[in-house]
């Protein structure tokens, strides 16, 4: 059957388009002003680091599309280069990093209603939580066109109440110039010496590029437009990411910031503040853009982490449950409900910036091994698809930052994160050598009947070999005694 060719492949525009859509979501409304507390203004040098950072680890994930052209991202390269307990154990720690964002969603939502609702209780915020979880986890269950069509509603409105923050914001600094300047003074007002910690909060931001290295046969000459789309991309974002921070630093001290439990929202209704009815309605727009873009991204993570949690019970890996699909709907619905319901516990009693660094630290592991895997598939041989610049010192640059990025989490995230990333082992060990036995015993027999059916073949080749050779006997013998009797 001949095989069926795409009319159209991703170009420039498409894949640039497919980077920025996939890192801005939530994260900055949640990430706005995680820098304050530790850095003061000079956090936003950090938000240009990160972009940086997320650049050349995006490479790193291009090289290795380039090698392998295949499904499934750090954990198919890293079960190419190293075998299949450490493809899944990257594959694990992808997984619950993915779950832990599914966490943070819910605390940043409830954040951002108190925007209005600024008295709820510690039972009234729980509540918030469980019925936005809920109300996601149907979503989903519904089917994939439902949470598809949610998801491309959430979508559409999530930039334009930061496109607003920012002109309001630009306008009310450029009407208060001195108190925007007293706003960066100093610039560095506690030192360099949390540098580390606000880098891991704020590459959570960032997170999400690894969309742009899909399989190369859907992009328009892969070898030119992944590379360039990356870094197009992922400098589109950081300029939005600039822009947004500097618009909040300018209206907002960085001592008042550390404190603001939705700080865009907050930060729009000071800009509009001599007019406390703009004032009000700005506030709204942005908060309520806040919880529709908050929204949209757990949807879109929530599909994703569902279907990953499927595939892993599908290979065998993961429980059974996870792969059960819903007579109606066709939708692994106990995964759904099993992570939404474990999300739900982990916003309850998880702190902000506790989950995301965590996420982070699993996020780096899989990260690493996806810079580290380029060497051992290059020592393999594996031809390559298309060629992408950088060679030796991009996947060594991203091994880097990748390590930089674990070793700057606090000893509390590193605990959290090795302990959940350890969970895997009994996991793996309780799941997959059934699958694994089944597949060596299938092999042998296999191998068993090749080697039994090589067997008959030789033997029947022999037996007729032989009568060959007896008939060839038979005449020489008789032309010999034709001969003798004939003397």
């Amino acid at each position: 059957m001949r095989k069926m060719e795409l009319h159209s492949k991703l170009t420039l525009f498409d894949v640039t388009n497919l980077v920025v859509g996939a890192i801005i979501g939530a994260d900055i409304y949640v990430a706005s002003s995680f820098g304050a507390g530790y850095l003061g203004p000079f956090s936003l040098i950090v938000w240009v680091i990160a972009g940086i950072i997320a650049i050349v680890i995006a490479l790193c994930f291009a090289q290795c599309v380039a090698l392998l052209p295949k499904v499934g991202g750090p954990y198919v390269y890293s079960k190419e280069a190293w075998g299949p307990f450490a493809g899944f154990l990257v594959g694990w720690s992808l997984w619950l990093a993915e779950w832990i964002s599914l966490a943070v969603f819910p605390i940043a939502f409830t954040r951002y209603l108190m925007f209005f609702l600024p008295y709820l209780d510690w039972f009234s915020q729980i509540l918030v939580k469980a019925i936005f979880v809920c109300l996601l986890m149907v979503s989903n269950i519904v089917g994939a066109k439902a949470a598809g069509r949610t998801n491309d509603v959430l979508t559409l409105a999530k930039l334009a109440p930061l496109i607003f923050f920012s002109i309001v914001g630009l306008i009310s600094m450029g009407l208060n110039v001195s108190a925007t300047v007293g706003n960066f003074s100093p610039f560095v007002p506690l030192g360099l010496g949390s540098f580390g910690p606000a880098l891991v909060l704020i590459f959570w931001a960032y997170a999400g590029f690894e969309i742009s290295t899909i399989p190369a046969g859907e992009i328009e000459n892969p070898g030119v437009t992944i590379p360039k789309a990356i870094v197009l991309g992922i400098s589109i974002v950081t300029v939005f990411y600039l822009l947004t921070n500097f618009v909040l630093f300018g209206l907002r001290p960085w001592n008042l910031l550390v404190a603001d439990v939705a700080p865009l929202a907050t930060a729009t209704s000071v800009a509009l503040g001599s007019i406390p009815t703009l004032a009000l309605i700005g506030g709204a727009i942005v908060g309520a853009g806040a919880l529709v873009s908050v929204a949209g991204s757990d949807e879109s993570g929530m599909i994703g982490t569902s279907r990953l949690g499927y595939a892993l019970a599908a290979d065998g890996l993961f429980p059974r449950s996870f792969a059960k699909i819903h007579s109606r709907f066709k939708t692994p619905y106990m995964a759904i409900i099993i992570q939404s319901v474990s999300a739900l516990a982990a916003a309850i009693v998880g702190n902000l910036s506790l989950l995301i660094a965590t996420s982070v630290f699993l996020m780096a592991i899989s990260y690493l091994a996806t810079s580290a895997a380029i060497f051992p598939l290059r020592r393999k041989n594996v031809k390559a698809q298309f060629s992408v610049r950088g060679g030796r010192l991009i996947p060594v640059l991203g091994a880097l930052f990748s390590l930089y990025l674990i070793s700057q989490c606090t000893i509390d995230q590193i605990a959290l994160g090795l302990v959940a990333f350890a969970i895997g082992i009994p996991v793996y060990s309780f799941f997959s050598p059934k699958k694994e036995i089944r597949e060596l015993r299938d092999a042998l027999s296999s191998r068993e009947d090749i080697l039994r059916r090589t067997y008959q073949q030789e033997e029947r080749f022999l037996a007729h070999l032989l009568r060959h050779v007896k008939r060839i006997y038979r005449r020489i013998s008789g032309k010999k005694q034709a001969w003798d009797a004939s003397r």
